[in-house]
């Protein structure tokens, strides 16, 4: 597959471009600091824009199967940009006939339990889960196979396989690694079995 990975230098985002060539997918990466992608293994493309530059991330999605955003921040800092650039990157897709789309989100903005946590985070990261909110209405109003996937408390470290999928909420959001992570939102594109959906990921 031709894949286009937003957010490609972020702990993550650069786990998905690796996982993604190791199964031999033909990687775009789309960052603004394309120094800060690794020598190797190297995307099969790279483009420099900003998510929000609609010219820059159209040439980053031309002749895309796919595209995997990793633009679900959650900083207690702004700017928070995450709707502003699910909204350039929807129009960019459908003007390009680029239909197949896994963005991440984050998922204590449906969690309720456990409850005193989720109120604390709520409450520190107001400014930043409303913008994240904002954006999964944006992509789920867009005339894409879209799949947001929510990813609860990530932690470095290597993949320890069998992470936990479910639509509804999770009943022991555990942390998920990183590696674990990118590797559902690959499989996400590859199947293509959870379009027009959100899904909650948890740890094994």
């Amino acid at each position: 597959m031709n894949l286009t990975v937003l957010g490609s230098t972020g702990r993550t985002g650069r786990l998905v471009v690796a996982e993604g060539l190791r199964r031999g997918h033909r990687i775009t990466a789309f960052t603004r600091r394309p120094d800060a992608l690794p020598a190797a293994p190297a995307p099969t493309r790279v483009v420099t824009g900003d998510g929000r530059d609609r010219a820059a991330v159209g040439a980053a999605v031309i002749g895309a199967d796919a595209v995997i955003a990793v633009i679900g921040g959650t900083g207690r800092r702004g700017p928070h940009h995450t709707a502003a650039v699910a909204g350039v990157l929807a129009a960019c897709m459908s003007e390009n006939g680029v239909r197949r789309l896994a963005i991440t989100s984050a998922y204590p903005i449906v969690a309720v339990r456990p409850r005193l946590a989720m109120a604390l985070l709520r409450w520190l990261l107001a400014d930043a889960y409303a913008d994240v909110a904002r954006m999964e209405r944006i992509v789920s109003a867009a005339d894409l196979d879209w799949t947001i996937v929510r990813l609860n408390r990530l932690t470095d470290g290597p993949p320890r396989g069998r992470p936990r999928i479910s639509r509804d909420l999770l009943d022991r959001p555990s942390p998920i690694t990183r590696a674990d992570a990118a590797g559902v939102l690959l499989n996400t594109v590859e199947d293509g079995a959870l379009g027009r959906t959100a899904i909650n990921i948890a740890g094994s």
